[in-house]
């Protein structure tokens, strides 16, 4: 069941993961809840032309030496794209460009960096690696939508996408100000004969529809290269955090009203809490602090972690084995930094097959009274995983290698 689940889950989390559900949540309404249709208490949400203005000022990231037999590659996307709201609402796009490194033989990606076209827009990347089983899929999703690249809220869209949480198809990520990445010594990406890739820019719309022709840099080593296979594990976990009680007057202080805003804004990946309590076995209860404890399927040595989450984020850490004498701190953030998302290398800690992994984050509401980029959105909402800048997400990325060598 939890594999079924894990599946399905992979498509929304991340910035990315999961499917559809109903809206309607029975039986988790508060006796303090307002009564009739949430609907008819939402407004539009004003986003912070602050966060827009941050976005443009961003300097650029810098890049780093390139290793003995590293090259570089610069992939563009064929054509502008002009982003919109793609369900008439809300202030964010994320929209998916196919592109073609033409590789008529295997490499190893060792690292990347993004060229943002036009930063006023381009709020953050993902790249996802497309195997060449999946490319045909990937080009008539991208010849049936008008104009340039696919609608891609959670993931690429394509059947099959994220296998595994233990293994999702994520190469990079990227936000304004990033340096270039590049791979410890020693590991790599393998990318077939044939792949593609697909990069999925989050649009930030708040100031304005302005076109955009974004790149990506890949940095890669051939295939005869010794290199230990690089792999992305992903412990995502849901979000519930309430209204402060003495700012709880809000019409999005109804959790009901706040999934519906949600779900206009981004579909179907609005769903995404709603699977994450399924995967991890929780139970809906507001909360500033949310984890998710999952077992590992076969054994890994992990070599990088990280944590995301959004502008209310205050604490993060993933752990092993929690509760046992051989728990271990992989990450720990004691004090979020939005701006600081990197991923963080460490001494290789070894996990068998059953050993037990835990994300567990911390949001705070006051952050939106102190955060220049709460600016028009001072007043609470209850606010769930989803995918704009002012909404959460709980999300542990390990760096692993697995024992088998694949």
């Amino acid at each position: 069941m939890r594999a079924t689940v894990a599946r399905v889950l992979a498509v929304a989390v991340a910035a990315a993961v999961v499917v559809a559900v109903a809206v309607a949540w029975s039986g988790t309404r508060d006796a303090g809840n307002r009564a009739g249709d949430p609907g008819t208490l939402l407004k539009p949400t004003v986003p912070p032309e602050v966060e827009a203005q941050q976005l443009a000022n961003t300097p650029k990231g810098r890049l780093l030496p390139l290793r003995q037999g590293e090259q570089r590659m610069t992939l563009t996307m064929p054509e502008a794209y002009t982003p919109s709201a793609p369900y008439g609402t809300g202030t964010d796009d994320y929209r998916c460009f196919l592109l073609d490194p033409k590789l008529d033989q295997d490499v190893w990606l060792t690292g990347s960096n993004v060229l943002p076209g036009n930063p006023d827009v381009v709020h953050h990347v993902i790249l996802f690696k497309i195997p060449p089983d999946s490319v045909a899929e990937a080009e008539a999703k991208d010849r049936s939508t008008s104009g340039e690249g696919w609608t891609c809220f959670g993931g690429t869209g394509l059947a099959g996408e994220f296998g595994s949480l233990e293994d999702a198809n994520w190469l990079a990520a990227w936000a304004p100000g990033g340096d270039e990445t590049r791979t410890q010594d020693g590991y790599g990406v393998k990318l077939e004969a044939g792949s593609r890739i697909v990069m999925q820019v989050h649009y930030n719309l708040l100031k304005g529809a302005a076109p955009d022709t974004s790149s990506t840099q890949l940095r890669w080593m051939p295939a005869s290269t010794d290199l230990t296979p690089l792999h992305t594990f992903l412990l995502p976990a849901p979000v519930e955090l309430p209204c402060r009680p003495d700012h709880s007057d809000g019409p999005l202080c109804d959790r009901d009203a706040a999934a519906i805003d949600v779900h206009k804004r981004f579909g179907t990946a609005g769903n995404t809490n709603t699977f994450l309590h399924i995967l991890c076995g929780t139970e809906i209860v507001p909360s500033e602090t949310t984890s998710c404890t999952r077992p590992i399927s076969r054994g890994m040595s992990v070599i990088g972690a990280a944590g995301h989450m959004h502008l209310l984020g205050r604490k993060i850490s993933i752990e092993s084995n929690p509760g046992t004498d051989r728990a271990r701190t992989l990450l720990r953030i004691p004090v979020w930094d939005f701006d600081n998302q990197g991923s963080k290398p460490i001494d290789p800690v070894h996990l068998d097959a059953g050993d037990t992994l835990r994300v567990t984050c911390q949001h705070q509401q006051w952050l939106r009274d102190k955060l220049p980029a709460f600016a028009s959105q001072r007043e609470d909402r209850y606010v769930m995983w989803a995918e704009g800048s002012t909404d959460e997400m709980c999300l542990g990325l390990l760096q692993v290698a697995y024992d088998d060598g694949s």
